[in-house]
Order: structure tokens, then sequence, then C-alpha cells
């Protein structure tokens, strides 16, 4: 059974199933496709989208920005959550000294597709569960690299972001559809981390806060 509630204090809260073992689990995230990975351990939870800003600082790497957008988030949904098990996760996508974000338009896309044909772009995924009610955070970061393939023609690009639009999804790349006929191959501890959620690394962490998948 699902149950939906809206608060109208700039975030909204769907409550998706009742709490487990009275845990109040909350993914920090408006991402559908960390939604839909954190489904698959059929566990409760509600979504807030955090309002936070997700510029870079300067000289941060990669990998620092990633973590630390990851606890920003956590901590902005801590802010209206304060007795809950918070999900904050981020992802930034690496080419060279080069980052590449979501491409957010068709133009934008192509331009990205075009960009890494033939090359390894590094995706960093950060993941953070606070415990708001202790004030007690759990952080991890996972790395994967896609290769993706040197002959790939232009307009299999353009069909496959007619056919896939993945432009909310970094570097272009939606590894669980279509996108993967662009790539020659994904390294990495997690699959899921590339989708955007490191399902692997939060079991653990759930683990830890006594929450038992299965």
């Amino acid at each position: 059974m699902l149950y939906f509630l809206t608060f109208s204090v700039k975030k909204r809260i769907e409550i998706l199933e009742t709490p487990i073992q009275n845990h109040n689990i909350i993914l920090g995230s408006s991402s559908i496709y960390r939604q839909e990975l954190l489904r698959r351990l059929h566990i409760p939870f509600a979504v807030v989208s955090p309002q936070i800003d997700e510029t870079p600082l300067h000289k941060e790497s990669a990998q620092q920005t990633a973590i630390r957008l990851a606890e920003l988030k956590a901590r902005a949904v801590a802010d209206s959550c304060p007795q809950a098990i918070i999900i904050g996760s981020d992802q930034v996508a690496q080419l060279g000294e080069l980052r590449l974000g979501k491409p957010l338009n068709h133009e934008k896309a192509i331009e990205q597709l075009q960009l890494v044909r033939g090359k390894e772009l590094f995706f960093y995924t950060a993941i953070c569960v606070l415990n708001s009610t202790v004030n007690r955070l759990q952080q991890r970061l996972m790395i994967n690299c896609v290769k993706f393939r040197d002959d790939y023609s232009d307009q299999q690009i353009h069909n496959y972001l007619i056919k896939e639009e993945p432009y909310h999804c970094a570097g272009s790349a939606k590894s669980e559809g279509l996108g993967i006929a662009l790539i020659e191959r994904i390294t990495g501890d997690d699959p899921n981390a590339l989708i955007g959620l490191p399902l692997i690394a939060l079991i653990d962490m759930l683990k830890s806060e006594g929450i038992e998948v299965i």
C-alpha cells in the first residue's frame, strides 16, 4: 500500500510506504533514477528534494565535489527531518581535466558524445547515510570507468538521443538503456553506482544503522 504526503515548506516529501522497524528512511534526491534504484531493495522510504547549490568549489577535485555534495544534500534534508536515516548521493563525471554535467538538451548531448568517442570517462559517485537523530554520518566513494567505442557515427548518436533522451544523465551516458551500445567496457565495483546510487555500499551502511534489507 502506498501513502503520499505533501508539505509546502520548500521541499516535497512523498511517503512511499510505512517506515521499516520504526525508522524513517529518506532519500535526499530529486533523481528518478536514484528512486528507481532504491526501490530495488524493497525497503519503505520517503523522498525529499534538497535545495542546494551544486557549484564546485575552487580547486576542488571531482571526488571532493561528489563527497561534499552528497553530505550537503543529506544535511539539507536533516534540517526538516531531525529523526531519520537520510541517504544522500552525488555524481561527478570527468574526462581528463574536463567535467561533464547533465547536457539538458539535444545539442549539448551530441557534443558530449562526440567528445567522449574512443575515450575513458570516469564517474565518481559518493553516497552518505546520515542518522539525523544522533548526527552520525557514513560516507563512501565509488569509481566507475566507462570506455566509449571509437566507431559510432554521428547518426548513431542522434538515433540514440532520439530514442533515450538521456538529457538528465551526466555525460549523456545512460548505460542502463540503449547507451550501452556506445560503450566498449565498464569497470567498477558496483554497476548501480554508475546509474547514480551505489546499492552494494548502501546495504552495508544501512546495516550499520540496524536496517537489514533481507
